[in-house]
């Protein structure tokens, strides 16, 4: 239940990446939240819609683990996505800024060892 809470959690978040980073790039709320003057975001709003639709694509991947009925290939697609966050935040971490670890990366690495735990 609480790899489950945690995988909910990690899709939910991705999820809102995504918004943020497609429709809210060069808006007030995403010129806030990633501290962006307008100039820049403008400049950079192609990528940030490439980078949110990657993020949808692993909030989509973890609702498919969720929904999975098969048991073991549930547990195979949590491991696969929860691992891709993982890492995708440790290069955020190291490449833009630590903090990334602990916001993309902090929920997930709760929903894998859970998973591991419950499996």
């Amino acid at each position: 239940m609480f790899a489950n809470l945690f995988v909910v959690l990690t899709a939910l978040l991705h999820a809102g990446f995504l918004v943020l980073e497609m429709f809210f790039w060069t808006k007030p709320a995403g010129l806030k939240t990633f501290r962006m003057r307008p100039e820049h975001a403008e400049a950079t709003r192609v990528l940030a819609a490439n980078q949110g639709l990657y993020n949808g694509f692993l909030a989509a991947g973890l609702v498919w683990s969720l929904v999975q009925p098969d048991v073991g290939f549930a547990f195979q697609l949590k491991l696969f996505f929860l691992v891709c966050v993982i890492l995708a935040a440790i290069y955020g971490a190291l490449s833009v800024k630590p903090r990334i670890l602990l916001v993309q990366g902090g929920p997930a690495i709760v929903a894998l060892v859970f998973t591991l735990l419950a499996f």
